[in-house]
């Protein structure tokens, strides 16, 4: 499941791209497949191992075009261990909203990025996210949770600020909202509800089978209730 457009963000084969805050891959094996060289880059080492084990399978099943490499990288996102301008691209994704000192994090975003370069960040939408807060504490009162909501207009904000520019916004998984909000509301650990178990099948079902009927029922959402804010910015030539 992805939330970044990587047309919209000019990814081609053979350009040097990170993935900051990986997590399980999502978005770095998809760069990959796309023929990219790859970094993906976590503070957590377990799901680095993953991560890797992945990019080994895909390789030997002949996934990648021939010549593109990836690679994990184990580090803090406030002082991340690459060059000034080392990359051509940059992801990070729904992970502004985990760090307390977000404008160090922007800052590194920026200067690992090269001049004439993309970056696409993607964090929780304001409205989905309040309505989940409201419902529950436990939401996001856990260790590593989120800790802020980002309005497009403060996100937005802080990366101009930073010395990007702005390219332009997206919405993403409108189906998305209506299930945390569920889960919210009959609690965040009862996987078991009926009503959470049957909207998790309906997610899971419209992610392998990817039907018509639920790609535009997505796309008249999105603008609505999306789920993650995605917002795209260049950094001006030296």
């Amino acid at each position: 499941m992805l939330t970044v457009d990587f047309d919209r963000l000019g990814l081609r084969p053979g350009e040097r791209v990170l993935d900051m805050g990986c997590g399980a891959g999502r978005h770095a094996f998809e760069m990959y497949r796309r023929g990219a060289d790859v970094v993906a880059f976590d503070q957590d080492a377990d799901e680095l191992a993953g991560v890797l084990e992945l990019f080994g399978a895909m390789k030997e099943a002949g996934e990648v075009p021939s010549g593109a490499e990836a690679d994990v990288k184990e580090g803090d996102a406030l002082a991340m261990p690459f060059g000034d301008g080392e990359f051509d691209r940059v992801v990070a994704a729904e992970i502004l909203e985990h760090v307390p000192a977000d404008l160090q994090a922007i800052d590194e975003l920026v200067r690992v990025l090269r001049p004439g370069g993309t970056l696409a960040v993607t964090v929780p939408r304001w409205l989905p996210e309040m309505i989940c807060w409201k419902l529950s504490d436990d939401y996001h009162n856990t260790p590593g949770g989120h800790i802020r909501i980002y309005s497009d207009t403060e996100l937005i904000g802080k990366l101009t600020n930073a010395g990007l520019v702005y390219d332009g916004r997206d919405y993403a998984h409108g189906l998305h909202s209506p299930y945390w909000w569920i889960k919210c509301a009959v609690g965040v650990k009862n996987d078991d509800h009926p009503v959470a178990k049957a909207y998790h099948r309906l997610l899971v079902w419209d992610i392998m089978k990817r039907p018509r009927t639920t790609r535009y029922a997505e796309k008249v959402l999105n603008p609505l209730i999306g789920k993650s804010l995605v917002v795209y910015f260049h950094k001006p030539d030296a």
